[in-house]
């Protein structure tokens, strides 16, 4: 529960992301723009962010899964649930990429300091 309540606040801009931004979805073009690059990007960041003050957790990436699967069937259709992955995927680098940071930030302050 409290690893959760750590969670959230990254969570709360991954939900903005799934739910809000398809509101600004004018055209094919605008729709893929959000989907393939701002979307993404997002979660990428969240989960680097999260990961890197946070420490590692497998329940981030699983929880951006869960978090988009309602946006597939309010906003999209049944050819985007793919992006579940893809999004739960892009978390799961994102929080290896900020654990591999924290790990080298902290082991290199620890060899600056002896």
């Amino acid at each position: 529960m409290k690893n959760f309540k750590k969670m959230l606040p990254y969570l709360l801009i991954d939900a903005v992301a799934f739910y809000i931004s398809p509101k600004l979805m004018i055209d094919t073009g605008s729709a893929m723009f959000l989907l393939l690059l701002v979307i993404p990007l997002i979660c990428l960041f969240t989960a680097l962010i999260y990961s890197y003050k946070n420490n590692f957790s497998w329940a981030y990436p699983i929880l951006v899964m869960v978090l988009f699967v309602p946006s597939v069937f309010i906003d999209y259709n049944d050819s985007a649930f793919i992006y579940t992955f893809i999004f739960g995927g892009i978390s799961l680098i994102g929080s290896f990429i900020g654990k591999l940071f924290n790990c080298l930030l902290y082991t290199s302050d620890a060899a600056d300091d002896s």
